[in-house]
């Protein structure tokens, strides 16, 4: 893909760069990392410029930037970020939207937007972003990149701002399967068992949820992963519904996101763009009742989608119900996506789950991604599986 510098994926002014520290399984590959991660000397914005201005520079570098450097990485940038993580279109009224290469004319998604741009322009490798509520997945699916959001708790979150520290996650984006493993084997831990996956699940309610035109570019992915696993069995995860899953992952995100930022907001009186300030509004005044009532669902819910996964069983859906929303979607129009997509999302959320989206298929001409999802602590058999299915179905 041939690079392309106008796709506004790095924050403004000065480009923040560190060469390798080292040799390792990542030399000569370029990478940037969104702006939520610390980097000695730098200022870290969080999206927003009422963060950068009452927070100082970094200290010290994130330990997972660090595992990069010292592998053979180099950094060529920081990414935009949403406003303090909270949002799922990509859009920062600050620092200026990302550019969606694979399709200029929707959203890349966020929160990690300018990580899944430069990932697909071709201006790095890879790139670090983080994942609360599809922050990874979603921009993967919409940008056409392959992306990963790991088993919570894997991968190190010391030294990055948290937004729902029960669910968030330090994910990454890649062009190729072969370069999103590469990553996995520097950032992952060592996991036990015999590292195969399957059976397949079809996860019903996510099919139904899905456009029909997404799930027939499903078609030829599923049968590639058909020929690679056997046939997949259909499963039920939510009966609840997936409408029930957004609502008790809203609740709890909300309460963390409150409980996190909620006294710097509160002392600092930061300006917000477009539905940011909402959203923080609405979490200030989140029922303790309702979020509470979430924590015990997810007990449940946790219970049941490990036994369904114990033994490597893995799901397949649709990342996301459709491709990104148009630039000129209404505010509604953003927010119906926002609530079916995030009922999806929520089920790696809950489940503390890994998920790898890949680039399988195109609607309208914009991207949609396939989602594969493991146990937690079974992320590198699941990049290995993604490797396969990337390979099949000759993937870049």
């Amino acid at each position: 893909m041939p690079m392309n510098d106008n796709v506004m994926a790095f924050m403004p002014g000065g480009r923040v760069t560190h060469a390798p520290i080292g040799l390792g399984a990542l030399d000569g590959m370029s990478f940037a990392v969104k702006d939520l991660f610390d980097v000695a000397g730098a200022p870290t914005t969080y999206g927003n410029p009422d963060w950068a201005r009452t927070n100082p520079v970094a200290a010290a570098t994130a330990p997972a930037v660090m595992d990069l450097l010292e592998a053979g990485a180099r950094l060529v940038g920081k990414t935009k970020t949403v406003e303090l993580a909270y949002g799922l279109t990509g859009e920062n009224v600050w620092h200026g939207t990302p550019t969606n290469p694979a399709a200029p004319d929707r959203f890349p998604g966020g929160s990690s937007c300018g990580s899944a741009a430069a990932v697909g322009a071709g201006l790095v490798d890879f790139a670090l972003g983080s994942d609360t509520g599809g922050s990874v997945r979603i921009p993967a699916s919409y940008c056409g990149v392959f992306g990963i959001r790991p088993s919570w708790g894997a991968v190190s979150l010391a030294g990055a701002r948290g937004l729902g520290p029960s669910f968030d996650t330090c994910g990454w984006f890649a062009r190729s399967a072969a370069v999103l493993k590469a990553v996995g084997t520097v950032l992952l831990p060592a996991e036990t068992g015999d590292g195969c996956l399957g059976p397949v699940l079809k996860a019903e309610e996510v099919w139904i949820n899905a456009d029909p035109a997404t799930a027939r570019a499903m078609v030829p992915a599923m049968a590639a992963l058909e020929r690679i696993a056997g046939a997949p069995m259909r499963v039920e995860v939510a009966p609840e519904g997936l409408p029930g899953l957004y609502e008790h992952f809203r609740c709890m995100q909300a309460q963390e996101a409150w409980a996190t930022l909620g006294s710097w907001i509160e002392a600092t009186q930061p300006k917000f763009g477009p539905g940011v300030g909402e959203r923080f509004a609405a979490a200030r005044g989140m029922d303790a009742a309702k979020a509470a009532a979430g924590r015990a669902f997810r007990r449940g819910f946790r219970l049941r989608i490990t036994a369904l996964l114990a033994g490597g069983a893995v799901m397949a859906y649709p990342t996301s119900p459709g491709p990104a929303p148009k630039l000129a979607a209404s505010p509604d129009e953003q927010n119906e996506v926002r609530e079916a997509t995030m009922g999806v999302t929520a089920i790696a959320g809950l489940g503390g789950l890994c998920e790898v989206s890949l680039p399988v298929g195109r609607v309208d001409g914009a991207p949609v991604g396939l989602s594969l999802v493991a146990a937690p602590g079974r992320d590198r058999a699941l990049l290995d599986l993604v490797a396969r299915l990337a390979k099949e179905l000759r993937l870049a």
